[in-house]
């Protein structure tokens, strides 16, 4: 695999993990600062095994690490320009719903 290829192989894998509800949910839970487990675990509402799963997922992307603390595991981001990213996809997906709206709404008026 040329170093191309590997570059754009790494990029997906970033795109792949974000690619689930929940482990967006995680991401976002960690722009305020680090959580531990049990606190993702509680803001997705999904069993530990499923949880750390997703965790590992994100980790290995390069989005996410953590650190032991006698038995707790506290996770936070290590990619933190995701945040920003997510921002810009957030008013990208508003801005597109605002526009379903308006051609609902002239659809509406002009079958009246």
């Amino acid at each position: 695999m040329d170093a191309n290829a590997y570059y754009l192989e790494l990029r997906a894998k970033i795109f792949k993990a974000l690619g689930h509800p929940s482990r967006l949910k995680m991401v976002e839970g960690l722009f305020e600062g680090e959580r531990c487990v049990c606190e993702l675990q509680a803001m997705v509402g999904s069993d530990i095994s499923t949880v750390s799963k997703h965790l590992n997922i994100l980790k290995e992307a390069g989005i996410l690490q953590d650190e032991r603390r006698g038995t707790n595991i506290y996770y936070s981001l290590r990619m933190k320009c995701v945040a920003n990213f997510l921002s810009c996809v957030e008013d990208f997906v508003g801005q597109r719903l605002e526009e379903q709206i308006k051609m609902l709404s002239q659809s509406k008026l002009s079958s009246r």
